[in-house]
This record gives C-alpha cells, structure tokens and sequence, in this order.
C-alpha cells in the first residue's frame, strides 16, 4: 500500500495507510483540513467571483488589441490576456471539485491538466509582468539606448521564450499522478487532485517547489520592483506631466505584489512548515483576482485600446441616435397621415 502525503498546496493534510490497495485515511487533522468549510465555501465561492468578472474582461480585451497590435507592449498584454483568460477557464473545474468537498470526479488525465494549467498560467503571467515592467523602464529611463532592440519582433521572441519555460515549470505536473483516492472517516470517500502525494516523492517535491517559487516569483519579482522604482523615481521628476501614469505605475506594482506575493511566501515556506494548507486556499484565489485585475488596469495604460473602445462607443451612439431618429420621424408622418385622412376622405 502506498504512503500518501501532502502536495504543497495542501500542506499539512496528512496520511496513512489503509487496509486496501486504492486509498489512504487522512488523520483526525488532516481530515479537519479536507472538509474546512474555507476550502468548500470560501474558496470556490473567490474563484466564482474571478470567473464572472475575469473572462469576460479578458475575452474583451484580446479581442479589442488583438486587430491593432503596433508596440512591443501590445504584444505583451495580449499574451497577458491570454494567459489570465486560460487560467480562468480551468477554474469551472476547481470551483466544481471544493465544492463537492474536494471530491474530484473528472480524471486522472484532466487533474494533471488542470494543475499544470492553472499553475502554468500564473506564472506565465508573472513573468509577462516583469518583461512589461522592463519594457516600461527600457522605454522611459532609456529610451534611445532600448530603440536598439525594442520591437514587435523582440516582444513576440521573449513572449515565446516565457511560454516555453513555463512549460518547463509545470511539466512534472503533467508526468507525475496528481489524483489520489482517501478515505474519511466522517463522511464518504473522495478523490482529490493535487491535495496529496506519495511519501517516497517527498524530497522531489521540497525541491520542485523551492525552484519554482525563486525562478518564478522572487527573482521576477526582484526586478520587477526594481523597474517600477525607476520608472516611478522619473515620472515624479516631472512633476506636472504624466500624473495618470505615475498613479497607474505604483498602483500596478501594488497590484502586483499584493496579488502574487502572499500565496508564493507561504507556498515557499510551506516547505518547511507543512500546517499552512488554510492560509494557503485562501492567498491562492487572492493570486488568481490578479486575471481580473489586468484588463482594466492595461485599458488605461493602453492609448490604442482607449480610443478603439470610444470610437466603438461613439458608433453606437451615431447609431442608436440615427434609429431614434427613424422611429421618431416615422411615428410623426403616421401623426399627420392620419389627421390628412378624414379631409382626404371628404
């Protein structure tokens, strides 16, 4: 029978071996864990919540930059876009399995999907954001200087290559089984994904983790503030100029730790300290808010996507007017038909 023990976003879900060969039970605070109405209730109802806003957010703004790509930056926010847009629709499947109770029902091959998708996704975003956070210093603090290498080309070849690593990331999320079946001593038996993993991969994990957080948070991270604190220092040298950009600036790198920050600390220390599991599923949908965030914050920033958004709004105003305008003059030659009718008649 096979040792079962916490996956890193689970931490502290701890398990035994049972008398048959195809589950585990889950301890008395273990079990405590799976069935916290945070990870039933709270946690699904947060992921609800990014799935209303969020897709459709996103669906919108691919669609409005997608038909104007000009700068480098377009590039980025639309892969931006597409990154947030595909986390957010694995999250159907994660708000159905919480709130059944942790009771995962679709698959061992679509739990590894889900998991690497999810994961891929965030961190493709996170470093979509660095790269936009560099581009904006290259642009702002060194502008001639960055003319050298910043275009469309450079854009859609780092965009590639951030795609590419974080499918280096989560591919042992797709070779190592993810769905376990557990036994509960209160109520029925359940299926979890990603909520458990065998003992003998304990280490592998421990360092899987470590990687990831440092490569795809801490170091991303580190320049990121480094870029803003730059950008942010030369936009207040001009105090009366670019005072939208300067609040939009500090409010994206709030966003931005705010967001990801939390749940990659806890999921780093979570390796040393495993009775993190609830502090966890709250900070990840908190990380995954970021995906709703985006499209607002980069419809500001962007100036071709503003002015394509009024001029669509513009038309259809010229429309609805020119339709108030027919209905309005035909109600009126039916007014006057109708009063000439008993003359004509005489």
């Amino acid at each position: 029978m096979q040792t079962l023990e916490p996956m890193p976003d689970a931490g502290g879900v701890l398990a035994s071996s049972s008398n048959n060969d195809d589950g585990a039970i889950l301890n008395e605070w273990g079990e405590r864990q799976m069935t916290n109405s945070v990870t039933t209730v709270l946690t699904p109802a947060l992921y609800i919540l990014v799935f209303i806003i969020g897709f459709p957010a996103n669906a919108l703004a691919i669609w409005f930059m997608a038909g104007n790509i000009k700068k480098p930056s377009t590039i980025c926010q639309i892969n931006l876009a597409v990154a947030d847009l595909l986390l957010i629709l694995v999250l159907p499947f994660k708000i159905h399995y919480h709130i059944q109770g942790n009771n995962w029902i679709f698959g061992e091959a679509l739990c590894r999907t889900v998991t690497a998708l999810f994961y891929g996704n965030m961190y493709c975003s996170v470093l979509l954001l660095t790269f936009i956070s560099i581009d904006r210093y290259c642009a702002l603090v060194h502008p001639f200087y960055s003319r050298r290498f910043r275009g469309n080309r450079f854009a859609v070849s780092t965009c590639a290559a951030i795609w590419v690593l974080v499918g280096l990331f989560v591919l042992p999320l797709f070779l190592v089984q993810q769905s376990f079946k557990i036994s509960l001593t209160s109520i029925t038996n359940i299926t979890t994904c990603h909520d458990v993993y065998l003992e003998n991969m304990q280490s592998v994990y421990f360092y899987y983790w470590q990687a990831v957080v440092i490569i795809g948070f801490i170091i991303p991270a580190l320049i990121t503030i480094v870029c803003y604190s730059f950008v942010i220092r030369m936009l207040l040298l001009n105090k009366r100029e670019y005072r939208k950009a300067k609040v939009v600036t500090v409010l994206t790198l709030l966003i931005y730790l705010v967001c990801f920050g939390p749940s990659n600390v806890i999921l780093f220390l979570h390796q040393w300290i495993p009775k993190l599991y609830i502090h966890y599923m709250i900070t990840v949908p908190i990380c995954s808010f970021n995906s709703c965030i985006d499209p607002f914050i980069y419809y500001f920033i962007s100036d071709e996507l503003r002015n394509k958004i009024k001029k669509m709004i513009g038309i259809q105003k010229v429309v609805t007017r020119f339709r108030n305008s027919q209905t309005t003059s035909t109600w009126l030659s039916r007014m006057i038909s109708s009063k000439r009718s008993p003359t004509n008649s005489s």
